[in-house]
């Protein structure tokens, strides 16, 4: 019987290694930053072109390595982070993977320069698809440079599970996010297709946040300080009233390392509970410092899941810390029972000096003598000072005749105010529908009875509307006395731009727009003022969530949003010209049976039905 298990050749191996590695261009840019951090960096600067699938390039002033070195890199399982097995659970760098640059080279065309600051000259090294083209001595400044071209040139399948620019854009962001707030010494510069997207000098940790997420987020945050035995808690949380529906300022890093974690965001969340609405989330940049020896961070390929020795004693201290630190700046309402408000000194009053109070005595007051004015008639008026009690009711005494009383008094009739309903509608029998348990419009048909879903019937309703005046676009756009200034990161607002075009369609009217900041001048005539903030952040976090997946269209995605935001919550109470109104624009509808998310509208229960349970 022939052999049949052989060993594969080095090229293959490392095109399968490279599919644990490198998902997408980000993944590139993650494990190339990281290696400029632990080289010593102080300035990396960041350079992409086509969301990374062209060229990504990144240059840094650390210690740079000799042509040895510089080869050695390339080799499966070559580091210089590691020397035995101790040595990974002690990591105080960004981790080991030794098949980084060896995986990445073998689906890329891969140019090194390096230089290390001992010698005069560098070297330039390039390899295409895991094959040395060239190796040569070079002038280059001291550090390294390496630029990654033309990434899955040779894995056509890979390449076109590559989303768009766009998408891939927005990874590689996140990504630069991650390692940017991780290291505020590091001064960052970010550049897409030759315009510059960041540029981060070293400053603290506040300052860092304040400059990769707009000036407006320095009033959000609240410091966290905390030092236990087990770990150390340090960073910002937002303030609750700035929560957000969707997930893009959640950061915990762990050692200087950015980590996901749900069960440390529940004790986030937790803290939280009782100041934000149910579905918000809470804004924080905490940093975690735990021995090396407790973490395990090799339970995931790409490093970001971590696994603690004791997750419960952290969730509490977690917790507690967030909960004190919103307690201690007035965030959160406390009681003070030693504190008594109602004996503090009025502002206005505070600088201003106590003056004696002066007394005054009426030198010619006699209670014994008699009031010398003449008798006050019926229907005189009651002096202006010094009137007795009596005067009040002056007037108001009924003749004896009984001719005049209250019988003679004339009551303004009822005015009727008009409605926004139909008069023909309202003139139907109040008895065809009823509200149950304030979700539920119950209404008889023919054959039995219907019980349709208030909120996800008038889902369907709003976005049929909405869907039609985006397509027909003739929307109704109402003007705004005074123009709208939204904030938000420079991430949310390239999701804006790319939906802008489809934002106005809707009836949506934009003025300027900054770089961390829009101006709404006009909005759809089914859109209050106060419901604008609230339509566009739930359409951020909507175009984050499904903003990957390519066959749904942004005015689908956006009438949505715009139909879920708006429609009528459960809970409220529904007037019967309003229900009437609902059901028949609901059976107006192309699709009355299914809401815009594919959840059935309404149920029917027939007469059949409803007899059975009485058998």
């Amino acid at each position: 019987m022939a052999d049949r298990i052989q060993l594969l050749p080095d090229h293959v191996a490392n095109q399968i290694a490279a599919g644990e590695v490198v998902q997408r261009p980000a993944s590139v840019v993650k494990e190339l930053m990281e290696n400029a951090i632990d080289a010593g960096a102080g300035s990396v600067k960041l350079i992409v072109k086509d969301g990374g699938k062209t060229l990504i390039q990144v240059v840094d002033d650390g210690s740079g390595m000799s042509p040895t070195d510089a080869r050695l890199s390339f080799e499966r399982h070559a580091t210089s982070k590691i020397r035995n097995a101790e040595d990974l659970f002690a990591l105080h760098t960004k981790g080991f993977r030794g098949e980084a640059l060896a995986s990445i080279a073998a689906i890329a065309h891969v140019e090194m320069h390096t230089r290390p600051g001992t010698e005069e000259l560098g070297t330039h090294l390039r390899i295409e698809g895991s094959k040395v083209m060239a190796q040569e001595v070079a002038a280059t400044p001291v550090g390294t440079s390496i630029s990654v071209k033309n990434l899955f040139f040779n894995i056509p399948a890979r390449r076109n599970f590559l989303k768009s620019n766009k998408v891939e854009l927005r990874h590689i962001t996140d990504e630069f996010h991650r390692v940017a707030l991780a290291h505020p010494d590091v001064a960052f510069h970010f550049y897409n297709n030759g315009s510059e997207l960041f540029n981060l000098p070293s400053a603290t940790l506040r300052k860092r946040i304040v400059h990769v997420f707009g000036s407006k987020t320095n009033e959000k945050l609240v410091p966290v300080e905390e030092a236990t035995q087990v770990v150390n808690v340090s960073g910002f949380v937002c303030k609750p009233e700035f929560a957000k529906k969707s997930r893009g300022e959640q950061f915990f890093f762990v050692n200087n390392r950015f980590i996901k974690s749900p069960y440390l965001h529940h004790a986030l969340v937790a803290a939280f509970e009782g100041l934000i609405r149910s579905d918000t989330l809470p804004g924080y940049f905490l940093y975690l410092e735990v021995e090396p020896s407790t973490i395990d961070i090799n339970i995931h390929p790409t490093k970001t899941e971590i696994k603690f020795d004791d997750e419960r004693s952290l969730y509490a201290i977690l917790r507690s810390t967030v909960k004190h630190s919103l307690g201690q700046f007035n965030v959160a309402p406390v009681l003070d029972f030693e504190h008594d408000r109602n004996l503090d000194t009025p502002y206005a009053f505070q600088n201003k000096e106590v003056t004696q109070p002066g007394i005054t005595v009426d030198s010619g007051f006699n209670p014994f003598r008699e009031d010398p004015r003449p008798a006050r008639r019926e229907n005189a008026r009651p002096a202006e000072k010094g009137g007795a009690w009596e005067a009040l009711y002056s007037g108001l005494e009924s003749p004896r005749g009984g001719d005049k009383g209250f019988s003679s008094l004339q009551l303004e009739s009822d005015t009727i105010t008009g409605t926004i309903f139909d008069p023909d509608t309202l003139a139907r029998p109040a008895a065809t529908t009823f509200q149950l348990r304030r979700k539920y419009i119950v209404t008889t048909i023919k054959s039995g009875m219907l019980v349709i879903d208030q909120n996800r019937a008038h889902q369907r309703v709003l976005y049929e509307k909405f869907l039609k005046s985006i397509t027909v676009k003739n929307a109704v756009s109402q003007q705004l006395l005074f123009p709208m200034v939204l904030s938000y990161t420079s991430s949310e607002m390239e999701i804006i731009r790319g939906i802008k075009d489809a934002l106005s369609a809707a009836g949506f009217v934009f003025g300027k727009m900054a770089k961390d900041q829009i101006e709404i001048t006009g909005v759809p005539f089914m859109v209050s003022n106060s419901e604008v903030e609230g339509v566009m952040d739930q359409l951020i976090a909507d175009c984050q969530r499904h903003g990957e997946h390519e066959n749904l269209s942004m005015s689908d995605l956006l009438c949505k949003t715009l139909s879920r935001t708006l429609a009528v919550k459960s809970g409220e109470v529904l007037d019967p010209g309003s229900q009437l109104a609902l059901v028949d624009d609901l059976f107006a509808c192309k699709e009355a049976g299914l809401s815009p998310f594919n959840k059935p509208v309404y149920v029917t229960l027939t007469e059949s039905e409803i007899d059975k349970k009485f058998n």
